[in-house]
């Protein structure tokens, strides 16, 4: 039985301004973001740790990392230091990403391999996080106003009206 889309969290919901306009879940566990930036955790490795120390204080500003997030930055920050660490071996191999077994059949080399699952990790992880341009493009996140709502307009309507029936009386 499939279950349709991932619902999108309510934080990005509310950086791109809700366009769907369906009412947000009020009741969503709201955990808090940590006063401090937390530490890499120690068994990222040192590309790993570089990733965290840039992206983690981005995503507190934004709202859209907290406190049990820790798990799912981790492991984008790993998967990150294994996507450059493959990368970089691939460069090592230069001509040599293509193999050709005793066979003759032609196959991609390890690390290339290694360096496309990795990717895919990283892409998974980054629209959980707003990080890729298409995830980004919906989110909103300086002082713009967003357009009212129907609900709003009507609201705003009726009081303007009921201001006028006051001053007429």
């Amino acid at each position: 039985m499939t279950r349709g889309r991932k619902p999108k969290p309510t934080a990005i919901k509310k950086l791109a301004g809700n366009p769907g306009k369906r009412p947000l879940n009020a009741s969503e566990p709201q955990p808090p973001v940590p006063d401090s930036t937390p530490y890499a955790p120690r068994f990222l490795n040192a590309d790993g740790k570089k990733e965290w120390r840039r992206i983690v204080g981005i995503l507190m500003d934004l709202g859209l990392y907290t406190e049990v997030d820790r798990a799912a930055l981790a492991m984008y920050c790993q998967a990150w230091g294994r996507w450059v660490h493959a990368e970089r071996k691939c460069g090592e191999l230069a001509d040599k990403i293509v193999a050709t077994t005793d066979k003759g059949y032609s196959h991609l080399h390890a690390w290339r391999l290694e360096a496309n699952k990795a990717q895919a990790q990283l892409l998974k992880a980054m629209t959980e996080f707003g990080m890729t341009p298409s995830s980004r493009s919906r989110v909103h996140v300086s002082g713009e106003p967003t357009e009212p709502s129907l609900a709003e307009q009507l609201f705003a309507l009726v009081g303007s009206v009921e201001e006028a029936d006051d001053d007429g009386d």
